[in-house]
């Protein structure tokens, strides 16, 4: 083979290969995703690492290990990944792959949240709204919660909605709580339903064609999750 013909034949950068292993991760061929991640996620590519931990979590193409996992999203992490991050600060705060560390959760999860992942805005909020590992925090958990919300995380709706149903963190108010309430209603959130049933008691007309409005204009897609919730 000549120089010019070698030449020709470049080898696949990070990226490229990256890109194989999450096409490969979402059309359900794990062998191939591993293949191409593993690799990657040992010469020390954050999103590499990030991914193949998300093989570890969920027994995609390896045994299920969460202690695996952890690892994997840890080293993620640390390079400043905000999605492993706030897969770290969730498994830290529950115990899950790790010895249980709430406040070294929350402060993962303050990390994840300060870079806009909405998991970690929501899993911080549910520990501020108990006191769990912090101090309670209820306005704060608002917060959060209501930048979840906007974001098209309905579970952050329904809790947002359920916040200013009962005035926690907020002023009472029935019209937003009437309109965050219905939209995580109409995405499945059961408690959500619940709630809004009896919010609407409380409604005269006009509040509840205020809250129709206030619902309309918030409409927007889902937000992606990668890991299960800190229970609330």
């Amino acid at each position: 083979m000549s120089m010019s013909s070698a030449r020709a034949c470049p080898t696949p950068s990070v990226d490229e290969n990256l890109a194989k292993a999450i096409e490969a991760f979402r059309a359900g061929d794990y062998a191939q995703s591993l293949a191409q991640l593993r690799p990657l996620a040992e010469a020390g590519a954050a999103e590499a690492q990030a991914w193949l931990g998300a093989h570890y979590a969920n027994g995609f193409g390896v045994e299920s290990s969460l202690t695996e996992a952890f690892g994997w999203y840890r080293r993620a992490a640390e390079q400043g990944n905000v999605a492993a991050a706030t897969n770290v600060g969730a498994m830290l705060a529950m115990g899950q792959g790790v010895a249980q560390d709430r406040g070294e959760g929350a402060r993962w999860l303050e990390q994840a949240a300060a870079g806009g992942d909405v998991m970690a805005q929501y899993n911080l909020a549910t520990m501020l709204t108990k006191g769990d590992g912090l101090l309670a925090d209820p306005a704060r958990a608002a917060s959060l919660y209501r930048s979840a919300a906007e974001a098209g995380h309905y579970p952050a709706q329904a809790r947002l909605g359920h916040l200013y149903a009962n005035g926690i963190g907020v002023e009472k108010d029935r019209i937003e709580a009437f309109a965050w309430l219905s939209l995580a209603a109409q995405h499945g959130v059961g408690t959500a339903l619940n709630a809004l049933e009896a919010v609407i008691k409380e409604m005269s007309a006009e509040e509840k064609r205020a809250g129709m409005t206030r619902a309309q204009s918030r409409r927007i897609g889902p937000a992606d999750a990668r890991i299960n919730p800190i229970p609330g």
